[in-house]
């Protein structure tokens, strides 16, 4: 089980790297809205992974699930310590809960590119702080996954 989480994670955190490759044109722009090539770098990378990528987003999802639900069993099994399962639960949780309820949405609509630069402009920078989010606790979860692999099984 702790292989198919680190695995989960792992893929998340490939995703992420992904996006973040398009996402970062953003960092250190002028406020307002972004130059029409950086948009639209980003706008068609986001129509193409969440429109016209379909169905291979399910894949996402499905690593989404292993890790939240992977890591829910683990805290209810108590098969971690307490605190470290805890985290490992928050540490997956909360970047899936992110990028289902923020992310993919915004990422859609920039995708479509209906919005005036300014809005699209607001869409691509909160999709890059929002994802950077994301791999910092994808990277955790990874790290505690590994480290209880490393452990040495309870005899309790």
């Amino acid at each position: 089980m702790r292989a198919l989480l680190a695995t989960s994670g792992g893929f998340l955190l490939a995703v992420l790297w992904f996006d973040l490759m398009f996402d970062v044109q953003v960092l250190g722009a002028p406020v307002g809205p972004l130059p029409e090539p950086v948009l639209a770098s980003i706008a068609g990378y986001y129509a193409r992974v969440t429109i016209e990528a379909a169905p291979m987003g399910r894949l996402v999802a499905v690593a989404m699930a292993i890790a939240v639900l992977g890591s829910a069993r683990d805290l209810r099994r108590r098969t971690l310590p307490l605190p470290l399962a805890a985290t490992a639960v928050l540490a997956s949780a909360a970047p899936v809960t992110l990028a289902v309820v923020r992310v993919l949405p915004n990422a859609v609509q920039l995708g479509r590119r209906l919005d005036p630069p300014a809005v699209q402009s607001d869409l691509a920078r909160a999709i890059c702080y929002d994802h950077l989010a994301c791999f910092a606790g994808i990277l955790l979860f990874c790290a505690i996954q590994i480290a209880a692999g490393r452990r040495p099984p309870s005899t309790g």
